[in-house]
């Protein structure tokens, strides 16, 4: 039987020094039906030219202008024919036998639509990464947390963690993706541009009765922060913003009734915590990313898409608030937060 075919897709913008640094890595893959290729938006730096002189062998696909990471893959995805998509960033490093654990979990379950690898951190080898450690989970408020991270709090690899299991989002560091799953949720939401849309697709894939996995059999190594850094201010407005969205998105109106009140009380909450610590730059990227999210309600954006619940029963979904777990009840492990994922 043939190997499925596997197409790696880096998404680039102005990333020559990790291309540089992590290509050689992705280039020792073993698997061996295997694409490599970088999809560029439109950087400014030499990317291209030092992909042209010292990796001629890997496709580029030139974008014509910095899309992002949601439109950016969209674009990209549209000229590649495989079976798996795998969007990987650039300041990961992959070791030689990464993809073959996930494609043996994804064909040996049909229903699983996308997973990704155990993500650790590249300068710390043995602790979890920021980006989706173990497996993404969400709670009731739409806070996203990992197994292995909770808020800001890396916890050590001890294999407590090793068991491939259902989560709520996969990494967009190392998304391994079915591609016609992919295009038939029809990829990201382009008004995300960057953050969250990655959980917002795998909450679309749960819904139309898809599973999303995490592989801990593959490892990878992710610096992180790569392209837009922790403490950002246009960061955090995304995340907060793209959050609310995906909310509102996803959620029914029942739910919205009562949900968004209380995430909204959270996030002031939040915001007067940063201003009162003299971080007025995160203070008012929270209030513009709520004054954005207001206006796209009201604007009601053509290309992101209302999908209609096909399904309840939504795995790796926190009951709980994750905000009062770690900051009231001071829990910081992902297992004592949630006794039994």
């Amino acid at each position: 039987m043939s190997q499925p075919k596997v197409a790696v897709i880096i998404l680039n913008w102005n990333g020559i020094k990790f291309l540089e640094q992590f290509l050689p890595s992705v280039m020792a893959s073993t698997y061996t039906n295997l694409d490599i290729i970088v999809a560029d938006n439109a950087s400014t730096d030499n990317s291209l030219s030092f992909l042209a002189t010292h990796y001629p062998q890997i496709r580029t696909i030139i974008l014509e202008q910095n899309f992002g990471f949601a439109r950016g893959y969209n674009e990209a995805l549209q000229q590649v024919i495989a079976d798996y998509y795998v969007l990987l960033n650039s300041d990961v490093e992959v070791v030689p036998g990464w993809i073959e654990p996930m494609v043996q979990l994804c064909e040996g379950n049909k229903t699983i639509a996308a997973c990704q690898p155990k993500i650790l951190a590249y300068h710390h080898k043995d602790t979890f990464e920021y980006a989706g450690a173990a497996g993404g989970w969400i709670d009731r408020y739409g806070y996203p947390f990992s197994r292995g991270r909770v808020f800001d709090h890396c916890e050590k690899d001890l294999g407590q963690y090793n068991d491939a299991v259902p989560v709520f989002w996969a990494t967009g560091a190392a998304l391994f993706i079915r591609a016609a799953d992919y295009h038939a949720m029809q990829g990201f939401d382009n008004f995300f541009f960057a953050h969250m849309e990655e959980i917002d697709l795998c909450w679309r894939l749960q819904q139309a009765g898809k599973l999303v996995y995490v592989c801990p059999q593959s490892v990878v190594y992710h610096v992180g922060g790569g392209t837009l850094p922790q403490g950002n201010s246009l960061k955090t407005f995304l995340n907060f913003r793209n959050n609310l969205v995906m909310l509102y998105k996803n959620l029914s109106w029942p739910q919205r009734l009562y949900i968004f009140p209380l995430r909204y009380a959270l996030d002031t909450v939040t915001a007067l915590k940063g201003l009162f610590a003299g971080q007025t730059g995160y203070f008012w990227a929270i209030c513009r990313s709520h004054w954005a999210f207001t206006a796209w309600v009201f604007a009601r954006q053509k290309q992101s898409v209302f999908p209609k619940q096909k399904t309840k029963k939504l795995r790796g979904m926190y009951a709980g608030s994750v905000v009062w777990a770690f900051f009231i009840k001071k829990k910081k492990l992902f297992t004592e937060i949630v006794k039994k994922d």
